[in-house]
């Protein structure tokens, strides 16, 4: 595999809802044609929005009609996956010949989720993943992926799979996409922290493989005209962070904070080899003797029809 580049692509949905949001996606077109990159990450959310302190109405035990018109206009926000947007976005790997993965949240029947979307430029639409473990009150408005979206699909920059925002953390399904042979791990996040940064570079040294990380960069309440329960109304919802690591725990780029942009990096998936000269985790490293993983990659509807 030559050399390449990869790039994270550092933006955040805007108010207007997902047309003016996926305007502004393809309002990159140019930069990422100019940038070269073979691959490009957007965020966590993207197309959707992450509603990062909308409580939509929730006690324990009951609900508000607020919050269900909250959750419905929410619902209205989200996308079908196929559907229009997903026509524009293959259009956009097309005619930049940039593979795509980004975060959106997909409605199916009644029920949302947390999904990732990988674009191919030769054939658009190729895969999803959904989140496995939504985070905290993210439960309230998204549903859980099962093991049929865990894709690890081969792209001109290598083989690229995604784990989304904290189900980075989950070390089983780490393992698993490692079995996989991820070389390039994406992964999509509105998480802001510095402890993230760490958590990217230890994926990136306990995989052996280049990390991909693109965040959401929101503004202030203040600057939104918003008033967030328990959040300081001048300090940014997201403040960005997009991240790209080397196969040895290395920064090739950012972290990228307050504001959008493209962030770039050049790869070299020959130097997986050398990296895992001394550490394999799912090869010369794992004893199978003692541990063993089972991952169910059936599809868990919750009606059959037999």
């Amino acid at each position: 595999m030559p050399k390449s580049i990869v790039a994270a692509l550092q933006i955040g949905s805007l108010p207007g809802g997902k047309g003016e949001t996926l305007e502004q996606i393809l309002s990159y077109e140019q930069a990422i044609i100019e940038s070269g990159a073979g691959l490009v990450v957007m965020p966590e959310a993207l197309l959707g929005g992450y509603p990062k302190g909308e409580g939509f109405g929730t006690q324990l035990g009951y609900r508000l009609p607020e919050g269900r018109e909250a959750f419905a206009r929410y619902f209205a926000n989200a996308i079908e996956v196929p559907g229009v947007e997903t026509e524009a976005l293959a259009g956009l790997s097309a005619r930049t010949g940039a593979s795509l993965v980004l975060g959106v949240i997909e409605r199916s029947g009644s029920t949302l989720y947390c999904t990732v979307l990988f674009f191919e430029p030769q054939t658009g639409w190729v895969a999803k993943h959904r989140k496995l473990m939504p985070t905290g009150t993210e439960r309230l408005i998204w549903g859980k992926g099962d093991g049929s979206t865990l894709p690890v699909i081969d792209s001109q920059v290598g083989r690229i799979g995604a784990a989304v925002c904290w189900e980075n953390m989950m070390p089983l399904l780490r393992t698993a996409m490692y079995a996989r042979g991820v070389e390039v791990w994406c992964a999509p996040t509105v998480d802001e922290r510095e402890m993230w940064q760490v958590s990217m570079r230890h994926i990136a040294h306990e995989g052996r493989c280049f990390v991909v990380s693109a965040c959401q960069v929101q503004q202030s309440p203040q600057a939104l005209g918003l008033e967030i329960a328990n959040w300081p109304a001048e300090r940014p919802l997201i403040a960005g962070g997009s991240v790209i690591i080397g196969p040895m725990g290395d920064v090739l780029a950012g972290p990228l904070l307050d504001g959008a942009g493209l962030l770039t990096a050049e790869i070299d998936t020959d130097e997986l080899v050398r990296a895992r000269y001394d550490y394999d985790v799912v090869g010369h490293y794992a004893r199978p003797d003692v541990f063993e993983l089972i991952v169910d990659e059936r599809a868990k509807p919750g009606v059959r029809f037999i």
